[in-house]
């Protein structure tokens, strides 16, 4: 068992969430302890793209600064 302290905000949307997911506040907070550092794991959206981002460049660097100038040609 652990006792905790909560602000009035995070108390409040522990309860609202709890009853929206129609869940027991603590089936929540052990739940979302369980989810925490799977979370932390993912990659985000760089390090999940890296490899493909500027792989089908153009090879132009100045596309976002002449791009009505480009389009014209």
């Amino acid at each position: 068992m652990i006792t905790s302290r909560l602000d009035a905000e995070t108390k409040q949307l522990l309860n609202e969430t709890a009853k929206k997911l129609d869940l027991t506040k603590s089936e929540l907070i052990r739940k979302s302890v369980r989810e925490y550092p799977e979370k932390q794991n993912q990659p985000n959206a760089w390090e999940a793209g890296k490899d493909i981002f500027g792989k089908y460049s153009s090879g132009s660097e100045n596309l976002s600064s002449n791009r009505k100038k480009i389009g014209e040609q």
